[in-house]
């Protein structure tokens, strides 16, 4: 079993609540397992330690309810929290680093946000990355979307312009890791 921080959930529920409304809201936490629904019935604080499953449950259902149900909306809030999950110090970081800077701080920042797995950029060539998630304990697709939308809008913030985004691979398709390609100019 793995936990991610609460910043991660509370920024998917700032989201349906900013784009869906209150009402939005409730039919998400209505559409929530008991379980899921009683942990974030009261405040989600940003550094306190949540089931991961939670996160499923919350970034599922809201793509269900307002997406799809292709996980696209996991993609968006993905890019949504890494405009809203940045601390001041973080931003300058993305100000004056560039987006492999961003990448190698994030991978050494991993265990900060996440209680299993770990991040590994790997540089394919100039303005191109594979970010691996390996060891992760419960890999899902709507946490790879949500990477991948956390790597894109992380290439934007930090001075790239993004070409081309995709998940490359996943261990819920069999891949022995989960991977993301990035490129950018």
């Amino acid at each position: 079993m793995s936990d991610v921080k609460g910043a991660a959930i509370a920024a998917r529920l700032r989201f349906v609540r900013e784009r869906y409304g209150d009402e939005g809201y409730a039919r998400l936490l209505a559409a929530l397992d008991e379980g899921s629904r009683a942990r974030i019935a009261g405040r989600i604080l940003s550094h306190e330690w949540v089931p991961f499953r939670v996160f499923v449950a919350v970034s599922v259902e809201a793509d269900r309810l307002f997406g799809k149900g292709d996980l696209q909306l996991c993609y968006e809030m993905g890019r949504y929290a890494a405009d809203v999950n940045l601390p001041s110090l973080y931003r300058l970081f993305y100000r004056l680093g560039t987006p492999m800077f961003i990448f190698r701080k994030a991978a050494r920042l991993w265990d900060v946000h996440y209680t299993s797995g770990k991040l590994t950029p790997i540089e394919e060539r100039e303005g191109a990355i594979r970010l691996e998630i390996d060891g992760f304990a419960e890999p899902h697709r709507a946490h790879c979307m949500s990477v991948l939308g956390w790597a894109a809008r992380s290439v934007e913030l930090s001075g790239g312009r993004l070409r081309e985004a995709e998940e490359t691979r996943c261990r819920t398709r069999g891949d022995a890791v989960c991977a993301i390609a990035l490129v950018w100019g």
